[in-house]
């Protein structure tokens, strides 16, 4: 297995997301025989500030820019896919859609499991099992939303183009060579997926609010939403090290049930979708080779020679 960066991605509509160090990919497949790639530069601030790559503050900013990155990269799939079918996506449904994909997460994952604890924290005795059992509400709110969206057959497709970015992850981790061939024989799961983070955050979160007793209602919640930088911030070194090969026994343990939940948010993909997933995949590694870092500085050296 390949050491060092750990890259990944996310699925998006018709396609598939790739990070990369200091670049990002998205392939969105327009047509049977088009697909659109797009690749931009990233703005590292980790490398800029030494205090955003210590523990725990690295994950926070990594949650930060994973959202921000993710929520643009849906952004962008959606209007290919709308320009093709005719229409366009205006700042306004943009906007509206990342504010209601929010409110959704707050109210569903937050405010509704602390309604319900709350109108039954009087027959719980302990703070333990109180904590315990709003982590597993949150938990079945969790599965039951993705039950329900996955009889969605854009949903659907989306989990393949899923299922295609884990097994192209997987493929290059195991040094093979990126093809369609090679890819389709390696797994849909993935240690680092984004469903298993999620996961380890609802763990982590009834961890660190174990602290806190039974506040009332609103002051539940709004304590749930102050400490998820902090769960964030331990969540994300928890799947750092499940996703790598040195990973002990608690933490791959930790791990699994992610593991087992990724059953239902991958597919199945076809080679046609596993092929978007190479494409945005090799983007990435060929804007960070190191000889096309010379190439660049190069150019931009005879650029300002010129100027």
């Amino acid at each position: 297995m390949r050491e060092g960066f750990s890259y990944g991605g996310q699925a998006v509509i018709e396609g598939v997301m790739m990070r990369g160090r200091d670049s990002v990919a998205i392939a969105v497949r327009k047509s049977p025989n088009e697909v659109i790639l797009h690749t931009e530069k990233l703005r590292n601030l980790a490398k800029r500030y030494k205090i955003l790559r210590l523990p725990i503050i690295r994950g926070c900013l990594a949650l930060v820019d994973s959202l921000v990155l993710g929520i643009r990269s849906l952004n962008f799939s959606a209007s290919v896919v709308a320009d093709q079918q005719g229409a366009s996506l205006g700042a306004k449904e943009l906007v509206l859609t990342s504010v209601l994909a929010v409110t959704l997460t707050v109210g569903l994952f937050i405010a509704l499991p602390a309604f319900v604890i709350r109108n039954v924290q009087t027959y719980i005795q302990s703070n333990v099992l109180l904590n315990l059992s709003e982590g597993a509400i949150k938990i079945s709110f969790f599965i039951l939303y993705i039950v329900a969206i996955s009889v969605l057959k854009d949903i659907q497709r989306v989990f393949q183009y899923h299922g295609a970015e884990h097994k192209t992850i997987n493929c290059y981790e195991a040094g093979e060579e990126l093809s369609v061939e090679n890819a389709r024989n390696h797994s849909t799961v993935h240690a680092r997926c984004g469903t298993n983070f999620l996961l380890i955050v609802f763990f982590t979160s009834v961890f660190i609010f174990s602290f806190f007793g039974r506040p009332p209602l609103l002051q539940r919640i709004l304590i749930h939403i102050a400490i998820l930088p902090l769960v964030a911030g331990v969540s994300y070194e928890l799947i750092k090290r499940a996703g790598s090969s040195k990973a002990g026994p608690l933490i791959r343990t930790i791990a699994k049930p992610g593991l087992w939940l990724q059953a239902l948010t991958t597919r199945q993909p076809d080679d046609s979708q596993i092929e978007v997933a190479i494409k945005a995949l090799r983007a990435v590694l060929d804007a960070e080779r190191p000889d096309q870092r010379v190439v660049d500085l190069t150019s931009a050296r005879r650029r300002l020679g010129r100027a």
